[in-house]
């Protein structure tokens, strides 16, 4: 992961003010710039992140998974 502002920077800047969230993580599939993500975090701890990563893509799995 790049440190420093990314191409969906402002963006994920964006979305933290309108949300005032302590942390947001923007994943972009083939947008404007290409595909990419942004996360910031402004006071939230970023050790959660890969655990958090980790449930959504099983979720994702599991919703992409064929009924049996």
């Amino acid at each position: 992961m790049a440190l420093g502002p990314g191409k969906y920077d402002a963006v994920t800047t964006l979305a933290r003010g309108l949300t005032h969230a302590q942390a947001v993580v923007l994943i972009v599939i083939n947008g404007v710039h290409g595909s990419g993500f942004s996360v910031q975090s402004v006071g939230a701890p970023m050790a959660g992140l890969p655990d958090l990563l980790e449930a959504l893509a099983a979720d994702i799995r599991a919703t992409l998974r064929p009924p049996h």
